[in-house]
């Protein structure tokens, strides 16, 4: 019992200090981070980079791929898209392999770990936001190793203890009957203890003193592969339609790609002993074998699978019906799931932004929408009113998920500059959905104008154009702005549209106000005022929006 206790609060050390890692590391990268989510779509290719290069930062395909997942519930990746990002997140879990490999039983690991641990406590009393940062990954490194020198000592060697773990010598030297049991005990491990980089560190450990053979280890990181994808598919039990199938092509690929490898199991495995120096069965060299052989399998399955990821998308799909037999529609977002979001805030701020921005061209749509329906009083819209009530009905739900979402981003660790933006973020989300209110007013009372047949003077119609269109200019501004940083030239053009909205309504108002002087234009032109007044409220608040975007660094 006291060494269960050992090796399990060894293991939460090492799990922690990874937890503390990724943080810091993220907060070090976090602009990289943005620019990766905003370019991971553009291909294949780029999919799968993206998604290594994210697992190599998170230090967990299980987190990396639960984020896939919520991306593909929120609509931000489709499901094609998904399955590259996928592929590269098995192959960025290799890393960790490769870090424990080289440094983790190499030499004394507490002349690494203590070390990086004081270095790290020096720096987060800097001033300087990126040294602070690259402390705490230094220090969460540190406590990584730590975790890990202590799960060497509690594990015994097998020489000093060779009854203690003496079964898993009954169930080696089986051929295949061997590859399958311990095959099911990776696929447990990393089940149990939710993180295959955890499972894989248990799996080094074992091997590096001598319990289990390369072969053995081989092919419980194979069981590591299969068992970390049940943690994107729990996330997916309470997401939509489209995340369900994400994870099932995730589970898809891993068991796709175990099933041609046990078939060549020796044969490839023979061929990473060949290809690496050292003897595979000395612990010595094991922990290099290991780290190849995930890696090759791994990008072997990759080379296979990515031509069909076509064909796998419409397997997932098969799957996974759509309920009712309806595809879901292309309207849905995200929606606040805390415990299915992993702790990773600089990578989640991205998927709200991407929400932001909908939320944006949303305002635009509606915008739009309201001088269809204004300038065409001879046409039966009420389909389109119902359409933009609908809409302004989404924007509020929008407000209140991402708003929600963002609130549990601040749950996680965040550089300071980040926590500034998602301040940003809230009172942008506030703003536009002033917009949206302000506009399904505009709309209302273009519906009330038709049906109370208010006759306005001839020419207003031309004038609510004109006054319109810098209008829509803003809103395109604004929406423009949210993809880069807004500079005092940017607010001096939009003070420039804000001012050319304020005259044009001062001077159409004056015109309405003389024309109510004919107690039976009073109503029509109180009508008419509204409208200008709810337009130009739609500048004041683009205007608001362009200054809180110029206040992220």
């Amino acid at each position: 019992m006291t060494l269960f206790f050992a090796i399990f609060g060894a293991l939460g050390l090492f799990l922690y200090g990874m937890k503390v890692m990724s943080e810091g590391l993220q907060k070090v990268s976090g602009e990289g981070l943005r620019a990766l989510i905003s370019n991971m779509t553009r291909n294949r290719l780029s999919g799968i980079i993206s998604g290594t290069l994210m697992t190599t930062l998170v230090q967990s395909s299980s987190a990396t791929t639960v984020m896939i997942v919520s991306f593909v519930n929120a609509r931000l990746l489709t499901l094609t898209e998904s399955i590259g990002m996928i592929m590269g997140a098995n192959l960025g879990t290799t890393t960790t392999f490769w870090i424990v490999a080289f440094l983790g039983f190499k030499f004394s690991l507490a002349k690494i770990a203590l070390p990086c641990v004081g270095i790290g406590v020096a720096m987060i009393f800097f001033k300087r936001p990126k040294v602070r940062d690259s402390g705490e990954a230094l220090i969460g490194f540190g406590i990584l190793f730590l975790g890990l020198s202590l799960l060497k000592k509690a594990v015994p060697d097998v020489k000093s203890d060779p009854e203690l773990f003496a079964f898993l010598a009954d169930w080696s030297g089986m051929g295949m009957g061997s590859v399958a049991i311990f095959f099911l005990f990776g696929v447990i491990l990393t089940v149990v203890v939710q993180s295959s980089s955890v499972a894989g560190a248990i799996t080094l450990t074992l091997a590096a003193k001598g319990w289990i053979g390369y072969e053995d280890a081989a092919a419980i990181v194979l069981g590591e592969n299969v068992g970390t994808t049940i943690t994107a598919n729990l996330a997916a039990m309470t997401a939509g339609t489209e995340a369900k199938r994400a994870a099932r092509a995730h589970f898809m690929f891993n068991i796709v790609g175990v099933c041609w490898m046990i078939f060549l199991f020796y044969p490839f495995a023979g061929l990473i002993d060949r290809i690496t120096p050292g003897d595979a069965n000395n612990p010595t060299y094991t922990l290099y074998h290991l780290a190849l052989f995930h890696t090759m399998f791994n990008l072997t399955n990759i080379c296979v699978q990515v031509p069909f990821v076509k064909q796998l998308a419409k397997l997932a799909t098969k799957m996974v019906p759509a309920k009712d037999g309806n595809e879901p529609e292309q309207g849905e977002h995200m929606t606040y799931q805390a415990p299915n979001l992993p702790q990773t805030g600089e990578i989640n701020l991205a998927e709200a932004e991407r929400e932001i921005k909908g939320m944006a061209e949303l305002t635009r749509e509606m915008f739009r929408g309201f001088n269809e329906v204004y300038e065409n009083p001879d046409k039966d819209l009420s389909v389109r009113v119902k359409e933009l009530k609908a809409m302004e009905e989404r924007s509020d739900q929008l407000a209140f998920d991402i708003t929600q979402y963002l609130i549990y981003c601040t749950s996680s660790e965040l550089s300071r500059e980040r926590l500034n933006e998602v301040t940003v973020m809230l009172r942008v989300i506030s703003e536009l959905e002033e917009i949206c209110d302000c506009t399904y007013n505009l709309v209302r009372l273009a519906e009330r104008k038709y049906n109370k047949q208010r006759v306005l003077p001839e020419g207003t119609q031309e004038a609510i154009r004109n006054f319109s269109g810098p209008v829509d200019q803003f809103i395109g501004f604004y929406i423009e702005s949210l993809s880069k940083k807004v500079s005092m030239a940017d607010i001096e053009t939009a003070q420039q549209l804000e001012d050319t909205i304020d005259a044009s309504r001062k001077k159409l108002r004056k015109e309405a106000v003389r024309r109510m002087s004919d107690q039976a234009n009073i109503k029509s032109e109180m009508l008419y005022i509204d409208i200008l007044n709810n337009i130009e409220s739609i500048g004041d608040h683009s205007l608001n929006i362009l200054k809180l975007l110029s206040q992220i660094d």
